[in-house]
């Protein structure tokens, strides 16, 4: 015989009214699943040593089980892409060096590719500008690679590995410092060249870093390879196979770490890259290891770059001979950064109106670039870095998209953390080396 758990109805001036008259909690609930009932949701971030402030992630966890994961972005956001469209096409370049602020000397250089291309100069870039960029692009993604190595071996407890890899680092700023007059964040890399040349003071140093470096990664790998705590954290751990990538468009040495040679710097060729001897490393477990294992791979190929281009340095222009493009082309660097040298605004001066007529309006309002759009692809650190830049003919760009490889490969991160542990999110999201800086733009 069964009981209602409610009493007779009665009616009153308000309506019908029914009186709960109790029923046992055990009853209530039983329709539900007990084990989603253990279910906790926490935030991991943006307050959270691991992503730095500017990630946060949602985790829904079944004891210390993550049963689901999503990540949320946007913290570091800048505008730099809408800030692009009221700035004329030189200025962009001290815009997007600030996005992936890791490897600025790659957002500069996919930026002015796709400008040169929309000017239709890219055959008129000189042998030695496109030189000097691959030399800096190749110390950047050391530097980059750097980074990586130094945090993610932190957050997984090596401390020491973070103070190795930094001073490593900090050597190459200096010579970015000597170069461009600055550490990061430099605007160097501009359309039609470079913003000045590479001094001897810099060659010296560039040597003897490529002496320097192959023993540091062998100490590197004498204190993390065989760890036993490195190994179990991990071995195994955030696997994301090759069809996960290419279903996520992940790219860059997570993908390269499944398996898949895919860099554009073989496949796509740009810079002359396919005039180079190296070779593009890969593994086959797709797990954080495999990720750690392709990227200080990938500094001994880095290292094999910078010397071929030392050796092609010949003495030449870094800039396009087009003088309403080519600005600003004599700069020199001062107690308070770099800027243009007293030589080149002297000259300026003493030659005729005409000439610093010229030079101001190339300054304020830059030059024009014909309409039309194009789409650039470089090989950043981290991935596919793209560019899709619209003209309307004008002096500032129409529109300026990038594709950037940290906010793309970052979608990888909830089918890598679902059904494993809360303490595996740590290296996995780390493995991915975003960069929220280039995420949210």
């Amino acid at each position: 015989m069964t009981t209602s758990n409610y009493a007779t109805e009665r009616e009153t001036t308000e309506g019908r009214v029914f009186t709960v008259t109790g029923g046992d909690w055990d009853t209530v609930v039983s329709g539900t699943d007990p084990i989603n009932e253990e279910r906790i949701v926490v935030n991991m971030g943006p307050q959270h040593p691991s992503t730095h402030g500017v990630l946060r992630l949602i985790l829904e966890l079944e004891g210390e089980t993550v049963r689901e994961a999503r990540s949320v972005v946007g913290y570091l956001h800048t505008g730099i892409e809408k800030n692009l469209e009221y700035r004329n096409w030189v200025q962009g370049s001290t815009f997007v060096t600030r996005m992936d602020y890791l490897s600025p000397l790659f957002n500069e250089t996919a930026y002015a590719l796709a400008v040169e291309k929309l000017l239709g100069i890219t055959d008129e870039v000189t042998e030695r500008a496109t030189t000097i960029r691959v030399l800096m692009m190749e110390l950047n993604r050391i530097s980059s690679h750097l980074v990586w190595v130094a945090t993610t071996a932190m957050e997984l407890g090596a401390i020491n590995m973070m103070l190795y890899g930094f001073r490593e680092r900090e050597y190459i700023l200096e010579i970015f410092e000597i170069i461009t007059g600055l550490r990061m964040n430099h605007a160097y890399v501009r359309p039609g060249g470079v913003a000045q040349d590479v001094p001897d003071e810099a060659i010296v140093k560039i040597r003897e870093f490529l002496k320097l470096m192959p023993k540091k990664l062998k100490e590197y790998e004498n204190m993390l390879s065989g760890q036993p705590i490195w190994l179990e954290r991990t071995q195994n751990v955030a696997v994301l196979d090759v069809t996960g990538c290419l279903a996520l468009g992940v790219t860059g040495p997570v993908l390269r770490s499944a398996g898949l040679a895919w860099d554009l710097r073989k496949t796509m060729p740009y810079c002359g890259y396919e005039t180079y001897e190296f070779d593009v490393p890969t593994h086959t477990d797709g797990d954080v290891w495999g990720r750690y294992l392709v990227r200080l791979a990938e500094i001994r190929e880095s290292l094999k770059l910078v010397e071929q281009a030392l050796d092609r340095l010949k003495p030449g222009p870094v800039m396009v001979a087009d003088r309403k493009i080519a600005w600003p082309a004599q700069l020199a660097i001062g107690v308070d950064g770099m800027g243009n040298s007293l030589e080149h605004v002297a000259k300026i001066m003493g030659q005729s109106m005409e000439s610093l007529i010229h030079h101001f309006k190339l300054v304020t309002e830059g030059f024009r670039v014909p309409p039309g759009q194009v789409y650039v692809g470089i090989e950043s650190p981290r991935g596919e870095l793209g560019v899709h830049a619209v003209s309307d003919g004008g002096t500032r760009p129409y529109r300026v998209h990038y594709r950037e490889p940290s906010f793309i490969n970052l979608q990888a991160l909830p089918a890598m953390a679902e059904g494993g542990l809360i303490a595996d999110v740590i290296a996995g999201g780390a493995s991915l080396d975003p960069v929220m800086g280039g995420c949210d733009r």
